[in-house]
């Protein structure tokens, strides 16, 4: 049976990523710090390419010999190691949740904020279950109707990381701008769907862990008009994380100056936005003209 990427494996990149750019950056070789640590020849570079999981009593050694000393940055990759191997709850929905999804919600649950620019729908982490079968059915023709059950539950089930506070960092932050247009869509099928998930969204927006804003059809030029896209942010040292969606899934951007540019251009989307207040009202005002 082929080997999926699991929640285990976007650890282990993760932790692996980590533990190479420590060790480069301190100018030891792969052969020198598997000597230090009386290591099978091939296993550090098993470890840091995810092939290979990394005992938690080992990761403070390791990290002595890197002359890693801050014991925040030696925490982190303890828990990210702890954490490593254990399976998520998505992973029993098999294939019908895309490799690239398992990852992005992987990351997700790790993720101290996300920040969210919407254009087309309304983000999923804010979906009725109504809401998200119908968009799901309508993106994803090839799909069952059992496929759409199953990947409505999935999202359904994701939303719980915003009211969790048994989290490490507490529910999830989230910062949402959903381009007006988005909260205009009429459903043929469901009339009352859209009055259901604008009354959800004013809701959601009275949790202290939530900002919405609305981006008005009127707003000036600003980025993103050059499409949707996630900005992950974990707790340090993690890095951030760049997610940008499209028709076959979603791909995750990592470079520092990449992610740098998504983040201005988020705070310029921010600043064409309406205000939170306003914002609220415009969502008031669009629910109160859809059928009731």
């Amino acid at each position: 049976m082929a080997t999926v990427r699991l929640v285990p494996t976007v650890r282990r990149r993760r932790l692996g990523g980590e533990l190479r750019r420590l060790r480069n950056q301190a100018g030891v070789s792969i052969d020198a710090a598997t000597d230090a640590m009386e290591w099978d020849p091939s296993k550090l570079s098993r470890i840091e390419n995810a092939k290979a999981h990394l005992p938690v009593k080992d990761v403070a050694p390791l990290l002595s010999h890197y002359g890693v000393e801050d014991p925040t940055v030696i925490a982190a990759l303890e828990g990210l190691a702890q954490d490593a191997n254990k399976t998520g709850w998505w992973t029993t929905y098999g294939s019908v949740v895309a490799d690239g999804y398992k990852d992005y919600i992987g990351l997700e649950e790790d993720a101290e904020s996300t920040h969210i620019y919407a254009q087309g729908i309304i983000p999923g982490l804010l979906q009725t279950g109504a809401y998200a079968r119908e968009i799901i059915a309508g993106t994803g023709p090839h799909l069952t109707p059992e496929d759409v059950s199953a990947l409505a539950e999935v999202r359904k089930k994701r939303q719980a990381i915003l009211t969790d506070g048994s989290r490490p960092n507490g529910p999830l932050k989230l910062w949402a701008i959903i381009h007006e247009a988005v909260l205009s869509y009429r459903s043929a099928a469901r009339p009352m769907l859209m009055r259901e998930q604008l009354r959800h969204l004013l809701d959601m927006s009275d949790l202290p862990n939530m900002t919405i804003q609305v981006m008005p059809r009127d707003a000036p030029a600003h980025p993103g008009m050059a499409g949707p896209f996630h900005v992950v942010r974990f707790p340090a040292p993690w890095p951030t994380v760049i997610n940008l969606e499209n028709l076959r899934g979603g791909y995750f951007v990592e470079g520092t100056d990449d992610v740098k540019a998504f983040e201005s251009a988020f705070e310029l989307i921010v600043a064409a936005a309406l205000p939170v207040d306003d914002s609220r009202e415009t969502i008031k005002k669009i629910m109160e003209g859809t059928p009731s």
